[in-house]
């Protein structure tokens, strides 16, 4: 298959560049500069709103993972906006490219977030469940709606709604948490009790090719592991894994002067209790079904 990549060198678009060609298929960058020569390169500007749609007629698949990083920064209006633009004017860019080229893409797959459940506490939520509220519900939902083009034209569409937490070695948010657990300093955010949705970039891999080869699943699916824990669970796990202590809990106070209140509270003292539905409904196996198992493999 030759597949299209918008956000190729992040965390989970190197990963899946290199899945993807170890088995044999051909992923094609999209990138924001001139083409290198003898590169699988394609050029696009989504702040000129500018991409030749004939560049990708005749590829196989448009995978979208674009977008600024939600924890990078304060949460400012400005930065707000980033994060929206950033990642609706990509996907609408795409997806509107995809319809008017002459030989369309078979699948468009759209990156999204399992934040459009909103914070629901220990409620098990699937696909069908409702919208929830706050910025990063609203964001979700203006994301996905970004793709309407792709739809429109018939374009088989799915929204990858990615866990909060993605494990790897390198990249992600794990790393960040690392020194502290390794010092024995590490503790949960607050209560403990708000849960995470995680998912080991193997899985999420995976999980992506998976749908890229599934011709009977649209729309959003959950991409994080069957068994979703709480922060104090992850936290235990966490250190059982590295053989440190972890009883030092970071209060709330602290977090929101450090990160600002929104991004602290979306962030680390809300959660969502997601499970994978329409994966484990279609026969998807995971490698990492438990944090354990993830936490173990991905540290080695």
């Amino acid at each position: 298959m030759e597949i299209v990549i918008a956000g190729s060198s992040g965390l989970i678009g190197t990963a899946l560049r290199r899945s993807l060609s170890a088995a044999g298929h051909r992923p094609i960058r999209l990138v924001r500069r001139p083409p290198q020569p003898g590169t699988d390169e394609i050029e696009w500007d989504p702040a000129a709103g500018r991409l030749d749609a004939e560049a990708i007629s005749g590829t196989d698949a448009v995978i979208n993972l674009a977008g600024a990083g939600i924890g990078d920064h304060r949460w400012t209006d400005e930065y707000r906006r980033t994060l929206v633009d950033s990642r609706t004017d990509t996907t609408s860019l795409l997806a509107k490219a995809c319809a008017a080229s002459a030989e369309p893409p078979s699948v468009f797959l759209g990156g999204s977030a399992v934040g459009y459940y909103g914070n629901r506490g220990a409620e098990v939520l699937t696909e069908q469940s409702s919208r929830g509220q706050g910025f990063l519900a609203d964001l979700v939902e203006a994301w996905e709606a970004s793709a309407k083009p792709a739809i429109d034209a018939g374009i088989r569409t799915c929204f990858l709604r990615t866990g909060s937490l993605v494990l790897a070695a390198k990249g992600g948010a794990l790393p960040k948490f690392l020194p502290l657990f390794k010092l024995g300093l590490g503790g949960k955010f607050g209560s403990g009790d708000q849960y995470f949705s995680w998912i080991s970039i193997d899985d999420e891999v995976a999980a992506i090719e998976f749908l890229l080869g599934n011709d009977s699943i649209s729309g959003p699916v959950n991409l994080t592991a069957p068994n979703p824990v709480t922060n104090a669970e992850f936290t235990e796990a966490l250190a059982d894994v590295l053989n440190r202590p972890a009883f030092l809990p970071v209060p709330a106070f602290a977090a929101r002067l450090l990160l600002g209140a929104d991004r602290a509270d979306s962030l680390l003292f809300e959660g969502q209790r997601v499970e994978p539905g329409v994966l484990v409904d279609n026969g998807f196996t995971f490698q990492h079904p438990t944090v354990t198992e993830a936490l173990r493999h991905v540290l080695g």
